[in-house]
């Protein structure tokens, strides 16, 4: 059986064009870094808001997946707290709230130095079906 990790590693396409690469997860939990590269820029030479949303929505699928039912987004935000420039951006999700059929997840995105560039929240309804098939 495949684990979650190797899952999302394996078949978010998606993050996987971006660049992200999925470093921990655990149960509630996850972590994925981003190496920016010259795509990740919009036109002021900043981080595209979108790139940035694409690392924080990553981490909180994983997260909230970790649990092996299958969990879809309902409802998510983000706030840019500050540009982010070059680097590597870091993303990393924690479950704050969870019952049967929702669950509440807070992302924190930082650059190199640890420093918050986002803030995002995002809710997700849990299916009664398994992520991975036996």
């Amino acid at each position: 059986m495949k684990t979650i990790k190797e899952f999302f590693s394996e078949n978010d396409l998606f993050a996987k064009h971006a660049g992200i690469e999925l470093l921990e997860v655990a149960s509630g939990t996850a972590k994925a870094s981003m190496m920016i590269q010259s795509y990740h820029f919009n036109g002021a030479r900043t981080v595209h808001g979108g790139a940035i949303f694409t690392l924080a929505d990553f981490v909180f699928a994983v997260a909230s997946n970790s649990h092996g039912s299958l969990a879809m987004g309902i409802n998510t935000s983000i706030s840019f707290v500050k540009a982010a420039t070059g680097g590597v951006l870091y993303a990393e999700a924690r479950e704050q709230a969870s019952n049967k059929k929702l669950a509440s997840y807070q992302v924190n995105v930082t650059d190199e130095t640890g420093e918050i560039v986002a803030l995002f929240q995002g809710m997700v309804y849990r299916k009664n079906t398994p992520i991975i098939k036996s």
